[in-house]
C-alpha cells in the first residue's frame, strides 16, 4: 500500500516495504549465484600478450623473476594470529591461505604461467618484505604514468610498507610496481595474480585502468578476467587436480567481490549478502570442479 500526502513524497506502508525488500533480496540472490557461477575458462586458451608496451622495452627485466623471503619461524606462524588471515582460511576453506610457507609446486606453476604468457617484466615476491626494492620498481615502471605512480601508486607502496603482508598476508598484484606478492601456498591463487599481471600488460592506459578498480562493481570486471584466464591456463597446461582446485578456490574468491559490491546496495543485509555470495561460490565451484577434463 502506498499512501500519498499532499505536498510530500509517497509514504510506503511498512509491510509493503518489507515485501519489496524480500523481492529485491530474492532477485539479488539469484544474480549473486549467476555471477559466482558465470566464470568459465576460455577455450582455446590465448597464450601471451597482444600489446607490447614500448615503455617496458626501455627497462631491464628483473634478474631473478621470482624471489623468496627468508624463512622466519615467528613471522611464518602469524597466519594463525591475525584475524584477516584466519578469516581468509575460513572463507576459502583452505588452511594454505596466507600460510607464509610457499612450496615448490606453487612457484613452478607460477613460473610456467609467466613464461607461457611472455610476462618477463613481472616480478614475483614469495613471502618477501622488500619496501626499498619496491619503491625502486615504482620509480622505474614507466609503463604507468608518473601522475598515477606518485599518487595512488605511492599510497599503495606506503600501505605495503606500513602494513607488511609478510606478517598480515594478502596475496595481490600491484600494477604500479608490476609485482606479484604471494603469501599463500595455493597454485590457483598464484596463477590468478598472474592473470592480473597479464591483463594489465595488455592495457595501454595502465594507470587509469588500475585507478578505476576502486569504483564499486568495476573490480568485478578485473577479477573476472583474471579468474577466467587462470582457469583457462590450468585447463590448457596443468593436471586435472590443479584444474579442479582452480574452480574450488576461484569461485568462492570471486564470490567475495560479488558479495562485497552487492552489499553496498543493502548495507543492513551486508553480512548475509556477503556470506551468501561466498557460499554460492563454493557451491558453483564444487559443481564445476568434477567436470574438469
Amino acid at each position: 500500500m502506498v499512501l500519498k500526502v499532499a505536498g510530500s513524497s509517497p509514504v510506503i506502508h511498512p509491510s509493503l516495504k518489507r515485501l519489496m525488500n524480500r523481492s529485491f533480496l530474492c532477485r539479488l540472490s539469484l544474480l549473486i549465484v549467476l555471477l559466482c557461477g558465470a566464470g568459465c575458462a576460455t577455450v582455446p586458451y590465448r597464450e601471451g600478450i597482444t600489446f607490447v608496451d614500448p615503455r617496458l622495452e626501455l627497462q631491464e627485466p628483473p634478474d631473478m623473476q621470482i624471489v623468496r623471503g627468508r624463512p622466519n619461524r615467528v613471522l611464518d606462524a602469524s597466519d594463525w594470529i591475525w584475524p584477516g588471515s584466519l578469516l581468509g582460511k575460513l572463507i576459502l576453506w583452505d588452511r594454505r591461505v596466507d600460510n607464509h610457507r610457499i612450496g615448490e609446486e606453487t612457484e613452478e606453476v607460477l613460473q610456467r604461467y609467466l613464461d607461457v604468457n611472455e610476462l618477463a617484466y613481472v616480478k614475483a615476491r614469495l613471502n618477501q618484505y622488500a619496501p626499498r626494492q619496491e619503491f625502486r620498481r615504482l620509480r622505474q615502471n614507466k609503463s604507468v604514468g608518473a601522475g598515477w605512480r606518485y599518487t595512488i601508486g605511492l599510497i599503495s607502496w606506503l600501505q605495503y610498507t606500513i602494513l607488511p603482508g609478510r606478517i598480515l598476508g594478502g596475496d595481490h598484484y600491484n600494477p604500479y610496481t608490476n609485482t606479484i606478492h604471494l603469501f599463500s601456498d595455493i597454485p590457483a591463487i598464484a596463477v590468478h595474480e598472474g592473470g592480473h599481471a597479464k591483463d594489465f600488460a595488455d592495457r595501454r592506459w595502465k594507470g587509469t585502468y588500475a585507478a578505476i578498480y576502486i569504483i564499486p562493481f568495476v573490480n568485478l570486471y578485473h577479477e573476472a578476467l583474471a579468474s577466467n584466464d587462470a582457469l583457462g591456463y590450468l585447463m590448457a597446461h596443468e593436471d586435472i587436480e590443479l584444474q579442479r582446485e582452480g574452480y574450488r578456490i576461484m569461485h568462492p574468491a570471486y564470490g567475495t567481490y560479488v558479495g562485497g559490491n552487492s552489499s553496498l546496495l543493502l548495507p543492513d543485509y551486508g553480512f548475509f549478502i556477503y556470506s551468501g555470495s561466498v557460499v554460492a561460490g563454493h557451491v558453483t565451484g564444487r559443481i564445476a570442479a568434477p567436470r574438469a577434463e
